[in-house]
């Protein structure tokens, strides 16, 4: 598991406090399996959709499964490849625009495998 933080426990001095690799949260909040494989890029299948937001598009990439913090770091690697906002909801990547060859192109060289578009 890795380190999350630091902190002062009440009388029992300085602790480290471990999070689940997968969703970022500390041990005790964790509702992740136990036996849940972690996949590797090229054994995913990202689905890009387009889809309209008070009449503006937005690209919607879906289908990842990452620890959070590799979707956070994903999503910003994306945000700036594509010089656009979004935005990460329900475990879907969501870019301002139609992004979505840019995205596919970027996902491709990762080792994924993308549909849709």
């Amino acid at each position: 598991m890795a380190v999350k933080s630091r902190h002062l426990t009440a009388g029992e001095g300085w602790s480290l406090e471990t999070g689940c690799p997968a969703c970022g949260r500390s041990a005790s909040e964790c509702r992740c399996p136990k036996d849940a494989p972690v996949m590797t890029p090229q054994r995913q299948q990202v689905r890009l959709r387009l889809e309209k937001r008070r009449g503006k598009p937005v690209t919607v990439a879906a289908g990842l499964v990452l620890p959070a913090a590799e979707m956070k770091e994903l999503l910003r690697e994306l945000k700036n490849l594509c010089g656009a906002g979004g935005t990460l909801k329900d475990g879907e990547l969501e870019i301002q625009g139609d992004q979505r060859e840019i995205i596919r192109r970027y996902l491709e060289g990762k080792g994924c495998r993308v549909k849709g578009g």
